[in-house]
């Protein structure tokens, strides 16, 4: 590189990509399919959307890791995926809040909030009378152990990674790995043994059933990161100084956590016990 156009900043200007274009279209595809499906027109629309998606995802995450291993990924470059990825935390406990504002709403302005679901909530409580909540020191509680494990799991295996130790890095992961699995199996089993189902019976299962399933989303969305991490972790990828990738899922594991306690707490404990 010639020294009039030698860089002199510590940022890095990524090289043009066609990753952002091919995202926004296989986005825009998984959408379109999403409703077309929803509405009965048509079902092939829909898992080309996801295999684009998927695609997209692994040649643009790959071409990161490759920047990340070239040097690119300096001190000033790692605040700012830190600064990224707090951002879109941030964007998610708006994402949940919306749904929780929806429960409370519900469940506290009972009377306001379904004059036009008069027909099915004749009793005028919460829960409604005709619906049996799921009992929290049941599944659900087991999956709150589930997970508070995995958040100790995954702490341990970032603490072996700092400190040099592979095995604690590689045997932390897998467990939290099967944590996460075992989780997503006990909340597909509370789904198919439910009293109530999603359509047809108001607000309560919508916002049940809205709120629990995106957290159970992103629970897979976790544990798919964090199989990632593990097989970078077994080729070597991570160092007690470069290890944002893991940092991010780790952070992200942590977020899911946090909103199932309060899942837990209100939407199980709360109003299924009260």
């Amino acid at each position: 590189m010639s020294a009039g156009h030698e860089q002199n900043h510590p940022y890095h200007l990524v090289d043009p990509s066609p990753w952002p274009f091919l995202g926004a279209v296989s986005a825009g595809t998984l959408a379109t399919g999403l409703v077309l499906f929803m509405h009965e027109i048509t079902n092939w629309v829909l898992p080309i959307g996801i295999v684009m998606l998927l695609f997209t995802m692994f040649v643009w995450w790959r071409d990161i890791i490759k920047e990340a291993h070239s040097g690119f990924h300096n001190k000033v470059v790692q605040l700012g995926l830190r600064y990224g990825m707090v951002l879109f935390i941030a964007s998610e406990v708006m994402f949940f809040s919306a749904f929780f504002w929806a429960f409370f709403d519900a469940s506290f302005y009972f009377d306001q909030a379904i004059q036009w679901e008069r027909v099915l909530y004749t009793e005028g409580v919460w829960p409604p009378a005709s619906i049996e909540p799921i009992p929290a020191f049941g599944l659900p509680l087991l999956n709150t152990m589930i997970l508070l494990l995995s958040g100790c799991t995954v702490t341990w295996a970032h603490h072996g990674l700092i400190n040099g130790d592979r095995r604690a890095l590689i045997v932390g992961l897998i467990i939290t790995i099967a944590l996460g699995l075992f989780f997503s199996a006990i909340q597909a089993y509370e789904y198919v043994h439910a009293s109530f189902a999603f359509d047809g019976g108001g607000i309560y299962p919508s916002a049940f059933y809205m709120a629990t399933g995106f957290h159970g989303a992103h629970v897979i969305f976790g544990t798919t990161f964090l199989i990632v991490c593990l097989l970078r972790a077994l080729k070597g990828h991570f160092t007690p100084e470069h290890h944002f990738g893991f940092e991010a899922a780790a952070w992200y594991w942590h977020f899911v956590d946090v909103v199932w306690i309060f899942l837990f707490t209100f939407v199980y404990f709360w109003f299924g016990v009260a």
